[in-house]
């Protein structure tokens, strides 16, 4: 017994969104290990609901750098919320001889962590195209 084909015009082809938005995030990671070569940029975390990556020029300090990143993040949330100022673009976080700048760019959230020289804008506008 043969099986009967459909006709070519009721085919269709779906292309899966993980597809997509893996190619996406992928598309994110090369833009930030261009950033990484930049100067005074320390390293940086990218990281969603299913993986992390993280590429520091000092990898003894990742747990800080970590915990540093998460807790960034989440205090601009909860300010953004407890003062109704809406969704917040990025956030920087100014130390004494470092920076980092957070964000989030559609499910990833992203870290880069700088030193006090570093151009944030350059970096700012690379990340722009996403």
């Amino acid at each position: 017994m043969t099986k009967k084909k459909k006709p070519l015009e009721e085919q269709t082809v779906e292309e899966p969104i993980a597809i997509e938005e893996a190619t996406s995030t992928d598309q994110l990671r090369a833009c930030l290990e261009e950033i990484k070569n930049c100067e005074g940029v320390i390293g940086y975390i990218l990281r969603n609901s299913t993986s992390a990556a993280i590429d520091l020029k000092d990898p003894s300090k990742l747990i800080e750098y970590a915990i540093l990143s998460s807790s960034a993040l989440e205090a601009a949330e909860e300010l953004a919320e407890t003062f109704s100022l809406g969704e917040t673009k990025n956030i920087i976080v100014d130390g004494g001889e470092n920076r980092i700048l957070s964000l989030t760019v559609g499910d990833n959230k992203v870290s880069i962590f700088t030193e006090k020289n570093a151009d944030l804008e350059k970096v700012l506008k690379k990340l722009s195209q996403f």
